[in-house]
């Protein structure tokens, strides 16, 4: 099984942001935060050549029931989605909730991990589109 689920698009990454915040919010998630990597490494005087943004997602129905759950499960939250650039080329990606929530000793939490994930997935696709 592997930890990511990752695709590639055509789209520039702003465009891709864009599509994603838009299909996040049509499945019901909000993004918490959204990190421009590279022009904060440029603030602080360190070139980066590729663009580079950390989206923090999270589901609040979602993340209170697995938290009731367990509060282990606060370690993986909120889900993140990276979108960024190599060899002139973007991508989308995230951690697979499943493969986090391996970790947590409880069927029920692997369950909504499952749904959270493919929900995600959906999301990322829409996007990338």
């Amino acid at each position: 099984m592997s930890f990511d689920f990752t695709v590639k698009t055509d789209k520039n990454p702003v465009e891709v942001v864009n599509d994603l915040e838009m299909s996040l919010k049509d499945e019901s998630f909000g993004v918490l935060w959204s990190f421009n990597v590279k022009e904060k490494l440029e603030e602080k005087g360190l070139g980066y050549d590729d663009d580079y943004y950390i989206l923090e997602v999270c589901n609040p129905k979602d993340a209170k029931h697995v938290l009731e759950l367990t509060k282990m499960t606060g370690y993986f939250l909120p889900c993140k989605v990276v979108v960024y650039t190599h060899n002139g080329e973007t991508f989308v990606g995230m951690p697979k909730p499943t493969s986090l929530m391996e970790h947590v000793d409880n069927p029920e939490v692997r369950t909504a991990a499952n749904d959270v994930e493919q929900r995600l997935i959906t999301c990322i696709e829409n996007a990338v589109k």
